[in-house]
């Protein structure tokens, strides 16, 4: 591959590496479906069930969902579009207020584990075209229990370890950038309080090297895919209790609460017209507000 592929080359290498993402995802996920102990996961293990949709402006994607006995709800989504962002939109996008005609493919998910010592996890990576293009994405951990939210918890130190390497492989100033992006992101102005534990964010990035900015985001993903199956591994086989059960559902409110008021992806997907079920399949499946 040449440093600078013609821009119809650089999506089509996107798509197909989110598609692959997504497909090594959702195995292991049905593998950990599978292993999850039957005494505490007693119901038979399910499979993502995939539902392709078309956007009216062009494009479309696949939903790719499971509602299982250790995934209480995951959804992992691929999605390529492209058409015209609304003038207002526009104005707030690089470039599409030279041209308000955009592409962008990318892999999406969110998992909420019924456990509530196995921490819910987001993950998203993407490319976006307009007269520039960049590449964007992260992932972040959020443990539902207060005494996991400790940046010195093993789960933390791990998650936040494996995402390091992924930046540092390419340049080691990302990672202190890009952490502190997600911390700032990742925040609840109106609760004063961060969604979880962090992880990394960025948005926007663009070294000159459409090689070295997919690698990076390919490194992204294949990091996620190392640690987020190795956590859930750690945690499956723990019990909880009624009181934990309780403090996850509240907890997931602020999930809530952040990816309707604040969160990026949501909006970018309702201002272009994207799936609505895809958009807020990120919503817990339960959730209190005492």
């Amino acid at each position: 591959m040449t440093d600078s592929p013609d821009l119809e080359t650089r999506k089509t290498l996107a798509k197909a590496w989110f598609e692959s993402l997504r497909d090594q995802i959702c195995g292991a996920f049905e593998a950990l479906e599978d292993a999850a102990p039957q005494g505490l996961y007693p119901l038979a293990p399910a499979r993502f069930e995939r539902t392709p949709w078309s956007r009216e402006g062009g494009g479309g994607g696949v939903m790719s969902m499971m509602h299982g006995r250790l995934f209480e709800k995951v959804g992992v989504h691929v999605s390529t579009v492209h058409g015209t962002f609304p003038p207002d939109f526009a104005k707030t996008v690089p470039g599409a207020d030279q041209d308000p005609r955009f592409f962008a493919t990318g892999i999406s998910l969110i998992a909420h584990m019924r456990s509530p010592r196995v921490p819910a996890v987001h993950m998203n990576t993407r490319f976006i075209s307009t007269t520039q293009s960049w590449f964007g994405g992260g992932a972040d951990l959020t443990p539902l229990l207060a005494y996991q939210r400790d940046q010195t918890f093993v789960d933390a130190v791990d998650f936040h370890a494996a995402l390091q390497g992924a930046c540092d492989a390419h340049d080691p100033s990302w990672h202190a950038k890009y952490k502190a992006w997600c911390d700032e992101y990742f925040f609840l102005p109106h609760r004063k309080e961060p969604r979880g534990i962090g992880g990394i964010f960025y948005d926007h990035h663009n070294s000159q090297s459409f090689e070295r900015d997919f690698n990076f985001t390919q490194d992204v993903g294949k990091a996620f895919l190392d640690i987020y199956p190795a956590l859930v591994a750690r945690r499956m086989a723990e019990p909880w209790t009624a009181d934990e059960r309780e403090q996850q559902l509240i907890q997931r409110g602020r999930y809530v609460e952040f990816n309707l008021l604040y969160d990026r992806g949501t909006m970018f997907g309702l201002k272009t017209g994207g799936n609505v079920d895809s958009i807020l399949s990120s919503m817990p499946p339960e959730v209190k507000w005492p």
